[in-house]
C-alpha cells in the first residue's frame, strides 16, 4: 500500500468559476473527497464518478459530523493510501479550521498540500458592486468572524474596530447581526454608518440589503435573510447600485436545466452561467464508444473504398479520431475522401483534427444533410455513416431512396443515467426551474425515462431543432424550437423567451 496524501483545498464561495485550477485538478484526481455543506453543488459534480465522497457538512450550530471525527477521517483515508480532498468552502485558512486538520495529519507524518479558495471576504462583495477599499473612502480592509462558540460570548473587540476607519467584514454573523449592530454603536461608530448584508453571495439567488448600522438588522430580518451571508460595514456600502454587475446580467435568477451528455463537453452550462443562469447539469444519457467495434476497423482498413465520410455528431467524430489513434493511423489515411459533417458543431470538432469539411448543410438536420449529399454524389460513390447507434432514420433513408451505396457503422451509443433525477423532479415539481435544454431526440428520451414521477406539465423546454421537439412533443412537453441547429441559437431563444 503506497503512502497517502491530504489535498486541504478552498472550493471558494460557491460559484464553478472562482473555483481555482488546481482545486479543479485535485478533485479530479481524488481517490476520497470528504466535503463541507459550503461547497456549490456545481463543485461537488466535478467529482468523477467511483469516487468516494463523505458529506461532514456542517452549519452555525449543527454539526453533522464533530470537528475532531472530520479529522479521524481524513487521517484513516490517509492511511490506506488514498488521495484525500478534503474540500471546504472560501479559504481553509480564514475562518476554516483548515490548521486544526491538519494538526493530526502532522502529528502522523502524512504529506499534505493546501490549496488556498477565494474567500468570500473579498468575493461576495464585489459580486454585490461593493469594492472593499476605495481610495477615497476606505484604505484598509478587516475581516472578522461573526460566529461564536457554543455558550459562548462573541469574541469582538467593538471599540477597536469603531476607531480603525476602514470597511468591516463580518464572516458567519448573520444569526448575531443584531448584537454585532449593537456592539458598534455602543462602541460609538455612528449610526449611520452604511451597512449591507449578502445573501447566497455570488450564487444566481444572490440577494443584498443595504442599510445601516441603525436599521440593518431590521430589513434582514424583514426580508428573512439567512446564512451563507456576508456583513459588510462601511463607507464603501453606498457604492451599491452604482458599480452592481452581478444581478443585470441577462439571465439573472434563471434556473436552467442541461441534459447535454457528459461527452460533450460543458459549452451550454458555461456559456449560460456566464450570463447569470443557475445551471443544473443533468447529463441523464452517456455517450459510450461501441467496444471492440471490429466492423469499424474494418471499414478504416478499406476508407479509401468511400468517397464520403459522414459525422453527424461531434461525439462521433472525437470517437473516430481516437480510434485512429489507437490503430496507428491518422488522417492521412482520409486523403481522397471527402468529408460532411451536419453542423457547425461537428465540423468545429473536425477541424480540430486538422480536416476542414467539403459539406455542411445550412440547415443543420438529417434531412438536409442527406439531400445534400444525394446532390454530390455520383453513381460509382460510397457513403460511410458514422454515427449513434440507433441514430435517426432520416439519413439512411434518403440515401435509400436516392439509391446511393452507403453503409452505416455505429460507434458509440447512448446509455441513460438516472444520477441526480430525485433533485431535479424536486424542482420542477415546485415550479423552480425555468427551462430544460434537449439537444437531441435521446436527451428528451433520457430525461422522460430518467424521473416517471415528473409532472410534464410543468416542464418548459428549449429544442436544438425540429427533430428534437417532435420527440418533446410526443411527451405533451411544452417547448420552444431554437432558430438554428446550435447551442448558440438555443441560447439566443432562451433570452428571447425570457425577455417576453
Amino acid at each position: 500500500m503506497g503512502q497517502g496524501f491530504v489535498a486541504l483545498v478552498g472550493a471558494g464561495p460557491g460559484e464553478l468559476g472562482l473555483l481555482t485550477l488546481k482545486g479543479k485538478e485535485y478533485i479530479y484526481k481524488a481517490d476520497v473527497v470528504v466535503y463541507d455543506r459550503l461547497v456549490s453543488q456545481e463543485i461537488l459534480d466535478l467529482i468523477p464518478l467511483g469516487t468516494k465522497r463523505i458529506d461532514v457538512g456542517k452549519d452555525s450550530g449543527n454539526h453533522k459530523v464533530p470537528q475532531e471525527e472530520i479529522n479521524q477521517i481524513l487521517l484513516a483515508e490517509a492511511k490506506k493510501g488514498k488521495l484525500v480532498v478534503r474540500l471546504k468552502g472560501g479559504d481553509p485558512f480564514l475562518f476554516g479550521r483548515g490548521a486544526e486538520e491538519l494538526e493530526l495529519i502532522v502529528k502522523n507524518n502524512i504529506p499534505f498540500e493546501v490549496v488556498p479558495g477565494i474567500t468570500s471576504a473579498l468575493s461576495v462583495p464585489t459580486y454585490a458592486g461593493i469594492p472593499v477599499t476605495h481610495r477615497d473612502i476606505s484604505s484598509s480592509v478587516h475581516i472578522i468572524t461573526g460566529h461564536r462558540k457554543k455558550n459562548e460570548e462573541l469574541e469582538i473587540d467593538y471599540k477597536a474596530l469603531a476607531k480603525v476607519g476602514g470597511t468591516l467584514i463580518f464572516l458567519m454573523g448573520v444569526a448575531n447581526l443584531k448584537e454585532i449592530m449593537e456592539g458598534l454603536i455602543e462602541a460609538h461608530m455612528d449610526k449611520q454608518t452604511p451597512a449591507a448584508v449578502i445573501e447566497n453571495g455570488t450564487y444566481p439567488n444572490q440577494r443584498v440589503i443595504v442599510g445601516n448600522l441603525e436599521n440593518i438588522y431590521e430589513k434582514a430580518n424583514a426580508s428573512n435573510i439567512k446564512p451563507p451571508s456576508v456583513i459588510v460595514v462601511g463607507k464603501v456600502c453606498e457604492l451599491y447600485g452604482k458599480f452592481d454587475w452581478f444581478t443585470k446580467k441577462p439571465l439573472f435568477g434563471k434556473k436552467i436545466v442541461v441534459t447535454r451528455p457528459i461527452i460533450s463537453g460543458d459549452t451550454l452550462s458555461v456559456k449560460l452561467r456566464n450570463l447569470g443562469a443557475t445551471v443544473y447539469d443533468f447529463p441523464c444519457i452517456e455517450i459510450q464508444e461501441i467496444s471492440d467495434n471490429e466492423n469499424l476497423k474494418s471499414e478504416i482498413a478499406h476508407i479509401s473504398d468511400y468517397s464520403w465520410l459522414v459525422f453527424t455528431s461531434k461525439n462521433g467524430v472525437n470517437i473516430f479520431f481516437d480510434i485512429l489513434r489507437k490503430e496507428n493511423k491518422d488522417f492521412r489515411i482520409l486523403g481522397n475522401v471527402k468529408i460532411a459533417a451536419i453542423g457547425s458543431q461537428t465540423a468545429q470538432a473536425l477541424k480540430n483534427h486538422g480536416i476542414i469539411c467539403d459539406f455542411v448543410p445550412d440547415i443543420f438536420d438529417g434531412e438536409h444533410l442527406a439531400k445534400g449529399i444525394a446532390e454530390r454524389v455520383g453513381e460509382r460513390d460510397k457513403v460511410l455513416l458514422l454515427r449513434a447507434m440507433a441514430g435517426t432514420e432520416e439519413v439512411p433513408k434518403i440515401l435509400e431512396e436516392k439509391g446511393i451505396f452507403y453503409k452505416d457503422v455505429p460507434i458509440y451509443k447512448s446509455v441513460l443515467k438516472g444520477e441526480k433525477a430525485q433533485h431535479i423532479e424536486e424542482l420542477i415539481n415546485k415550479m423552480e426551474i425555468d427551462f430544460i435544454t434537449f439537444t437531441s431526440p435521446s436527451t428528451v428520451e433520457g430525461f422522460v425515462n430518467s424521473m416517471p414521477k415528473v409532472d410534464l406539465s410543468k416542464v418548459m423546454g428549449i429544442c436544438i431543432g425540429n427533430k428534437t421537439a417532435q420527440t418533446t412533443r410526443h411527451y405533451g412537453i411544452k417547448h420552444f424550437i431554437s432558430n438554428e441547429a446550435t447551442i448558440d441559437s438555443m441560447i439566443d431563444k432562451i433570452l428571447e423567451v425570457s425577455n417576453e
